[in-house]
């Protein structure tokens, strides 16, 4: 009986030890990729004037429909999210984001919508 509660023991540490490596490693690149923004997590105000100026500049593109388009700043670093009607304008955004000064990166996650249901 003692045995089988030691090999029960053995198999749980066993299926464990692998987690816990898995988990370190994605923690320490999860710690690394959010090291360069590790403040508060609250927008500053240089932050939110730059993703309105981003914003701003989006608008005044010829032919970019800004209206589902969504801009957050932290440290210069700008992710756009939402979605545009015209896949040429994913890279277009991304474009003329860049061109803001202030803009260090631009992480893009605009996507294609479809018209329709």
């Amino acid at each position: 009986m003692k045995a089988r509660n030691v090999v029960k023991l053995l198999v749980a540490v066993g299926c464990m030890t692998p987690m816990s490596g898995v988990y370190a490693q994605a923690s320490d690149s999860m710690s690394m990729a959010s090291s360069p923004a590790a403040h508060s997590g609250k927008a500053t105000s240089a932050d939110k004037k730059l993703a309105r100026d981003v914003r701003k500049a989006l608008a005044k593109t010829p032919n970019f429909n800004v209206s589902n388009v969504y801009v957050k700043a932290r440290d210069g670093v700008v992710t756009l999210s939402g979605s545009v009607p015209d896949g040429p304008q994913i890279e277009q955004a991304a474009d003329v984001t860049k061109g803001v000064p202030g803009v260090t990166s631009v992480s893009n996650h605009l996507t294609l919508y479809n018209k329709g249901y």
